[in-house]
């Protein structure tokens, strides 16, 4: 008899381990559960930041290339400025020959 108390005290004790795994694992699958819903919003969130970031970069790139074109612009104009500076400069210099040739004349 002590065999079949020992065997039937074992299997209660198997059958309470098994009822405690049953709530563990039903308690692992809602957070699991839990988890994935959880996986999903992160990689939701992750590729609109994705998105975001690719259309930043494209609004920077947009931005470089207008501020360059701008750069070069500019030094054109200041290319040009100084060019007519030295034309101006140039004209000066032959007003002031003529004048002197004229003054010489004049004498």
């Amino acid at each position: 008899m002590k065999t079949i108390d020992e065997k039937e005290k074992k299997l209660n004790e198997i059958l309470k381990k098994l009822k405690n795994l049953e709530v563990v694992k039903a308690s692992n699958v809602l957070e699991l559960k839990n988890l994935e819903k959880q996986k999903n919003q992160l990689e939701i969130e992750n590729s609109d930041l994705q998105n975001r970031y690719k259309s930043l970069e494209q609004e920077n790139e947009n931005l470089r290339d207008k501020f360059n074109e701008f750069k070069k612009k500019e030094i054109e104009e200041q290319r040009k400025e100084a060019q007519f500076s030295e034309k101006i400069d140039e004209l000066n210099q032959e007003t002031d020959n003529l004048m002197t040739e004229i003054e010489k004349w004049q004498m």
